[in-house]
């Protein structure tokens, strides 16, 4: 992947983050750091740890799955971009939970990184072999969750619930993620 596509990937992942953060932010209706540095933290941390976790579990399975790995890294990526496409569209439910509460922020951060899995697996699929060759992305991943995560938050302070449902992050996240697959699979059908 080349570095614009590494932080078109971190800015896809992130997107879940964003959306919660947005969503926190109107509910904590004023600035309370110390919960809202460990959400922007712990969403960083998990977006960077599932895709490391993501890889190794492909990591071991490497040989079995050569033969059809650009397809994988397509499907996968493509699902994932798909998924969260659909899901900008729906309404949103009023959820009633305190961002606040660590154990929420912590389920929270967890839940917005499942996804994140998949493209470990669609990292093993495009040659990274090494711990060391996935850092950058790791770290990628991390700064731009991190900081999506306070900037959502901002917002959600800020603007409140119409600027949120104007935006469509989760839509444009989806759209990065499928347009990273399907290049992918056509680098490695023509070669180029």
């Amino acid at each position: 992947m080349t570095h614009i596509e590494v932080w078109l990937m971190a800015l896809a992942l992130a997107m879940d983050c964003f959306a919660v953060s947005i969503a926190s932010g109107i509910i904590f209706k004023k600035a309370i750091w110390k919960p809202m540095l460990t959400m922007a933290f712990l969403f960083g941390f998990f977006q960077a740890l599932n895709p490391l976790l993501g890889w190794w579990g492909t990591g071991l399975f490497r040989n079995i799955i050569e033969s059809f790995d650009h397809w994988l890294a397509f499907a996968v990526l493509a699902f994932l971009g798909i998924r969260m496409i659909i899901e900008s569209f729906k309404e949103e439910e009023q959820r009633r939970f305190n961002p606040r509460r660590y154990k929420v922020i912590f389920t929270l951060a967890i839940a917005t990184s499942i996804d994140a899995l998949a493209v470990g697996i669609s990292f093993s699929c495009m040659g990274y072999e090494t711990i060391s060759s996935l850092y950058y992305p790791l770290a990628a991943i991390f700064i731009v969750s991190f900081v999506l995560s306070l900037v959502g938050l901002g917002i959600g302070l800020k603007f409140g619930k119409g600027f949120a449902e104007k935006l469509r992050a989760e839509m444009w996240g989806g759209i990065i993620l499928l347009l990273i697959g399907c290049r992918v699979l056509y680098e490695h059908l023509t070669g180029c």
